[in-house]
């Protein structure tokens, strides 16, 4: 995949050919929703890494993006969205990190809307400097406490939370709508996805498999 890095702005037919390798190894990996297959093709992982990095955005492996965060793999990102799709739509969507904005970016391809919230203020402006070329009209990026969820906006369909907590914020259930489903890492060294669907009043559980996220921390800087 050598010279992605020259072409970190410009979706180059080796860029694409190496998100269809993304693709089909995603498939292999058990992933079954084509329109989350699709919207994994349709976004560049290239753009939203550093240059040097940029041979390996279409890697199944976690990426660093400064600020001692990180970019997911693309298998953790098809397959939480997969199983928050299963027979629904996503409809208004809230993430919790926007980190550089590539989740935000495959979301808007699969929900109504997508609002993402992102605590460390330059990562915000690195993940908002990077979706400016894809003119998603249907993103919305803000400065906040993931924790605290986004109540302005509330109730969403689906929340989807990209760093672990050690349990699941009552402020995200809140603000879940009824029918809707919730995503979250839990943990601390040991980390599992955790599917909340909430059906009136009362919110089921079910346990997903084991990932690896940073931390959810409070407070915005």
């Amino acid at each position: 995949m050598a010279g992605l890095t020259s072409m970190r702005r410009a979706d180059s037919t080796q860029a694409a050919r190496a998100r269809a390798r993304m693709v089909e190894r995603l498939r292999t990996q058990g992933i079954r929703d084509e329109r989350v297959l699709a919207a994994m093709q349709s976004i560049p992982r290239h753009l939203f890494v550093e240059e040097g990095l940029a041979y390996s955005a279409y890697d199944d492996t976690a990426l660093p993006i400064g600020f001692q965060q990180t970019i997911s793999q693309p298998y953790v990102v098809a397959r939480m969205i997969e199983t928050l799709r299963a027979g629904r739509e996503l409809g208004r969507t809230l993430e919790i990190g926007a980190g550089c904005g590539y989740q935000a970016a495959v979301l808007s391809l699969l929900a109504a809307d997508v609002y993402t919230v992102e605590r460390i203020r330059p990562l915000l402006d690195r993940a908002r400097e990077n979706l400016r070329p894809l003119r998603l009209p249907n993103v919305r990026l803000k400065c906040a406490d993931g924790a605290l969820g986004l109540a302005e906006a509330a109730p969403f369909d689906t929340i989807i939370v990209a760093a672990a907590a050690l349990g699941v914020p009552q402020a995200l259930k809140d603000q879940l709508a009824p029918g809707g489903r919730l995503m979250i890492p839990v943990g601390g060294n040991d980390q599992r996805l955790l599917l909340i669907e909430r059906q009136g009043q009362v919110f089921r559980e079910s346990w997903c498999e084991p990932v690896r996220f940073v931390p959810l921390l409070i407070g915005t800087e």
